[in-house]
């Protein structure tokens, strides 16, 4: 899993995914698919592809939970821990689902 799979299912699920990096700072990929290290104030001495393959757990919400706190529904939207197997195997699913329907169309 990389950091462009987490960018494809936070954009095709509408959500955020929150991961700690080693110098204590947190990733937040957003719905739009875009990778921010809110606490960064300089240039990074770090790579985040590098951060990503170490990470073990990962903070999923829905991008809708920022701004309201309640789903379509009304409900109270909940943040979720996931674990890199799990995470990674979110990702898959997100991809594979997208390759079979782009040969679909061929």
């Amino acid at each position: 899993m990389n950091l462009s799979d987490l960018r494809k299912v936070t954009v095709k699920k509408h959500l955020r995914i929150r991961f700690s990096l080693s110098n204590g700072m947190e990733c937040v990929v957003n719905e739009h698919g875009i990778a921010q290290v809110p606490a960064l104030r300089a240039v990074p001495a770090f790579n985040l592809e590098d951060e990503l393959a170490g990470v073990q757990k990962f903070v999923v919400e829905p991008a809708e939970a920022q701004h309201k706190g309640k789903d379509k529904d009304g409900a109270a939207s909940k943040a979720r821990s996931y674990t890199r197997v799990e995470m990674a195997a979110m990702a898959m699913a997100g991809s594979g689902v997208a390759t079979a329907h782009d040969e679909h169309e061929d």
